[in-house]
């Protein structure tokens, strides 16, 4: 194992703390204003308001910024979803630029990885430059140099684009990169991709039941990575 690809939200970032204040402002947005079919178009999306969550593999979990529009917006053609999607792009980048909120460690566990010699990477559904964006905002860019978004393949997750684009960008085979992420379309893209390892977190969205069935291994966080690829590592 010679490299690390991170999903981003629920994996490096929390995903309710950075998120919900922007995903409530871009639903009142569609609704024109009302509050009452906002809430309905956030649980159209995936949110739960009673428990302030996210549903794992909904469209606000696991789909694109493109998704999101098409679901709240879904009269929009041409022209007209372009720049939808467009201006929905650059509310997250600059929301996530200014509110983004790490995983508890996250830090400390890439600056270990780096020391052990991993070659690390973001893949993500979101927008490359808002995923950009965020990653700098945290003073992670240093351990984190690559970074993929939706907007930057062919097919977003599930598909295994991402880490095909990772392994000719780094020069690493697929074979030999361990593939991070909360919720089941991360997973369902490494076995895609035929990643050495797949590995899941109980930090973002989804519960171990869910995702212990596409991965090797399923931690609390990234947190428990260095250990557990200093104990693996091939």
């Amino acid at each position: 194992m010679r490299g690390i690809l991170f999903d981003k939200d629920g994996t490096l970032l929390d995903f309710e703390a950075t998120w919900t204040p922007v995903l409530k402002r871009v639903a009142m947005d569609a609704a024109g204003g009302d509050a009452r079919k906002a809430a309905t178009l956030l649980k159209a999306g995936g949110f739960d308001s009673a428990s302030g969550k996210v549903r794992g593999g909904s469209v606000i979990a696991s789909g694109t910024n493109a998704d999101l529009v098409r679901l709240w917006w879904p009269h929009l053609v041409g022209p007209l979803l372009d720049r939808r999607i467009d201006a929905v792009n650059q509310a997250f980048l600059e929301h996530g630029r200014l509110h983004a909120v790490p995983i508890d460690g996250v830090r400390g566990a890439l600056s270990a990885l780096s020391g052990q010699g991993f070659v690390m990477g973001v893949a993500t559904n979101d927008a490359t430059a808002a995923a950009v964006a965020v990653i700098a905002a945290l003073g992670l860019s240093r351990f984190l140099p690559h970074v993929i978004g939706y907007d930057a393949v062919v097919n977003a997750k599930p598909a295994a684009d991402m880490v095909h684009a990772f392994a000719a960008l780094v020069g690493i085979p697929a074979g030999e990169i361990a593939m991070v992420g909360d919720n089941a379309h991360d997973l369902s893209m490494a076995r895609a991709a035929g990643v050495g390892a797949a590995v899941g977190v109980l930090s973002g969205n989804s519960s171990a039941s869910e995702l212990a069935p596409l991965a090797d291994v399923v931690l609390p966080s990234v947190r428990d990575l260095p250990a557990w690829l200093a104990q693996n590592r091939k």
